[in-house]
């Protein structure tokens, strides 16, 4: 099909796939979208002047990493949201629904699940423990040295694999709907990611995210709004409408069309479900709140605004197939759909609000992207200064001043190498780099973080050997499966048959922790051992969370 760019829910078998605003292979240029270039140029007018307010309120690391901690659990949850409600979700989830019918809810909210483990086990302890990034909770009864290098190349690796895809997906996605050449957008978004984190810190992406948040729900709600308002308000009548026009009939009502094989699925449901607990970008939002208490706010907002923005895409993926699907406006000579399926959701705010709704739409998912972006580089430029500068080569003895300038030198070399990276695979299929991004994740950063709170006998000799384990299988598994080693590679068949290794490289790095934590014999995993019972004081109270805080 011409314009064929989103690849959808059934060929990437993830909602985080599509998160990524992975787009890929070739695109049909739409013609100049004025209204939608207007006001995507207001956004960032608007997001440079709070990058410019925020800028004069950074004057610590504090205020550059976490915000001072003066962000309220209401606007983290919603910067949250920011952070997950991508523009190829959008477009994904309703076109999935759009061709598939229910099976796009049951993959829409599944990674949802992943909400609750950060609520009650993670978020809370994470506050009282962390400073500014996960690997201070996972150092702080470990040694610095080794685990801190472990954390950020983990994160890293996260951060470069996401942020190619967005870069890409940039690209892509503006070459569809504003009509702009695919280089001219990646070099667009580049310079705007680094000016947000480069002068506005965590502050500025913050209130970007937030600003992004609130157009991408009010886009959405209206879009719903209108589809519901076409059957009177009656969910019944607007399913019995789809079913009658669908070409697969009553199928699209019936779920299970999806899953290639069960171990994938297990596999890639593992990976959403821990993965999500071992973002480093999303982790790093816990920092920017005051104390524990507005941490569980946070993702208490944030599972609600996301729950609450899945559920509209449902609705719009079928109020296309209700509008969308039988108006010839939005069809080539060929009867197929312009643009794409994935452009199902754009046709319909055509379809409801005219030029101007669409252009706002088009402007919305280019913002996104931008939010995203933001996140990332703010969350790779701390990997690499906090981290690995600050506490691992200089031991924890820079003053902030040193600290601030590699963070701000790290974030300039991140948005050269995202936006060389970004022309490099232009052409690439870049849609598995998400699913590997959620692996390890799961496999590497999780286990870490997590036995590092609630286990006792964890030593640093079993996180790092455990955690490498975790990150290198993930990788090396990942490129022998079907997605790289047939469809990127173009071997035969593939040394590893399932789709994704979260199922076997998760298994891999919790039990190498365990082996060699409970073989540790040296004096040095007894004091950590002896470390953990103080330290899970501080994750329960929030007492001493400023000295462990400091350490």
């Amino acid at each position: 099909m011409k314009g064929k760019s989103l690849l959808l829910l059934g060929s990437l078998m993830s909602t985080p796939l599509l998160a990524a605003d992975a787009l890929t292979g070739e695109v049909q240029r739409q013609p100049l979208n004025v209204p939608a270039i207007v006001m995507f140029v207001a956004f960032v007018a608007a997001t440079l002047f709070i990058t410019y307010w925020a800028s004069k309120r950074n004057r610590s690391a504090s205020d550059y990493y976490a915000a001072g901690g003066r962000i309220t659990g209401f606007q983290n949850g919603l910067a949250i949201a920011g952070d997950y409600m991508s523009a190829a979700s959008f477009l994904g989830i309703s076109a999935l629904v759009y061709t598939s019918g229910y099976d796009g809810l049951i993959y829409s909210i599944g990674f949802l699940v992943g909400w609750p483990i950060i609520l009650f086990l993670i978020a809370e302890r994470l506050r009282n423990l962390g400073k500014y990034t996960f690997a201070d909770v996972a150092s702080y009864r470990l040694k610095q040295t080794s685990v801190r290098t472990l954390s950020a190349s983990g994160s890293l690796v996260v951060v470069a694999l996401y942020l190619i895809a967005q870069m890409v997906g940039a690209g892509k996605l503006i070459e569809l709907l504003f009509g702009l050449q695919y280089h001219i957008a990646v070099v667009l978004v580049g310079i705007l990611m680094v000016l947000y984190v480069l002068f506005g810190g965590m502050l500025a992406t913050t209130w970007v995210q937030i600003i992004k948040a609130v157009m991408l729900l009010s886009g959405a709600s209206f879009m719903a709004i209108m589809v519901m308002k076409s059957v009177n308000f009656d969910i019944g009548a607007l399913f019995s409408e789809a079913v009658k026009v669908h070409a697969n009939g009553a199928a699209i009502m019936s779920p299970g069309g999806l899953v290639a094989d069960p171990i994938s699925a297990i596999s890639l449901g593992l990976a959403l479900m821990f993965g999500t607990a071992g973002l480093p970008h999303i982790l790093m939002r816990f920092f920017t709140v005051s104390d524990a208490k507005e941490a569980r706010k946070s993702v208490f907002y944030a599972t609600g605004f996301i729950g609450y923005f899945y559920i509209l895409t449902f609705i719009i993926g079928f109020g296309a197939i209700l509008l969308v699907s039988t108006n010839p406006a939005f069809k080539d000579a060929t009867g197929a759909l312009l643009g794409g399926t994935n452009m199902a959701a754009v046709h319909l705010a055509d379809a409801v609000g005219g030029s101007l709704f669409l252009g706002f739409i088009s402007a919305v998912a280019f913002a996104t992207i931008l939010a995203v972006v933001a996140g990332l580089t703010l969350a790779g430029a701390s990997a690499v200064s906090h981290d690995l500068y600050a506490c691992v080569l200089k031991k924890g003895k820079a003053n902030e001043t040193d600290e601030l300038r590699v963070s701000k030198m790290t974030t300039l070399v991140l948005g050269v190498v995202a936006i060389g990276l970004g022309i490099l695979f232009e052409k690439q299929n870049i849609a598995f780099m998400v699913g590997l991004a959620f692996s390890i994740a799961a496999s590497c950063n999780f286990p870490v973080l997590f036995l590092s709170m609630f286990w006792s006998r964890l030593s640093t000799r079993g996180a790092v050997y455990g955690g490498w384990l975790g990150l290198v299988s993930a990788v090396t598994l990942m490129i022998l499966g079907p997605t790289i080693w047939v469809k990127v590679l173009g071997h035969a068949e593939a040394i590893f048959p399932y789709e994704y290794p979260a199922l076997f490289s998760m298994a891999l790095a919790f039990i190498g922790i365990w082996f060699f934590s409970v073989t540790d014999k040296s004096q040095n995993a007894s004091d950590e051992h002896a470390k953990f019972f103080p330290q899970f004081v501080r994750s329960q109270t929030g007492l001493g969370a400023a000295s462990a805080s400091s350490h």
